[in-house]
């Protein structure tokens, strides 16, 4: 589903991106063929034409930056996919292989609360709380699994 849904919209991002790539050349063409027949003069038609060129140049670059932005999102999906894989050991079951990391695997749950535990601690010391020592775990709001040693102090 998440393959099917990635690639519908890879498409549309490879056709907008296209589509202003083309009207931008198309643009440059007609300015070059204003500029032919307006012998180099400066004319209504060669400003239009201009004022045209311009405006598909920035559309052109709103797609590229759209299409940069799909591309890391993208590439952010993958990545936490592998990651919760990883930690889950998720692709080792599926391949028939033992974990390679010598890592016991941990449960999507547990990778999720440490995720969330470190995402608050980051946000506490961007705003400069200093409040990390005492918050050396996680955010209250972040449930912890009393199974694991290391949140047994909470």
């Amino acid at each position: 589903m998440l393959l099917e849904v990635v690639h519908i919209s890879m498409d549309q991002t490879v056709d907008a991106l296209n589509n202003a790539y083309q009207e931008f050349v198309a643009a440059a063409a007609a300015v070059l063929e204003t500029k032919e027949g307006s012998i180099g003069q400066k004319t209504a038609a060669t400003d239009a034409a201009l004022e045209n060129f311009k405006l598909r140049w920035e559309l052109f670059k709103v797609a590229c930056d759209q299409a940069e932005e799909f591309v890391e999102s993208v590439k952010q999906r993958i990545g936490s996919e592998c990651l919760v894989d990883e930690a889950t050991g998720s692709v080792a079951g599926r391949l028939g292989q033992t974990a390679t990391t010598g890592l016991p695997p941990i449960s999507a749950v547990r990778l999720e609360q440490m995720s969330k535990a470190v995402r608050w601690l980051v946000i506490e010391l961007q705003q400069g709380s200093g409040a990390a020592g005492s918050a050396s775990h996680a955010h209250p709001s972040v449930p912890f699994d009393a199974r694991f040693p290391e949140d047994s102090g909470q």
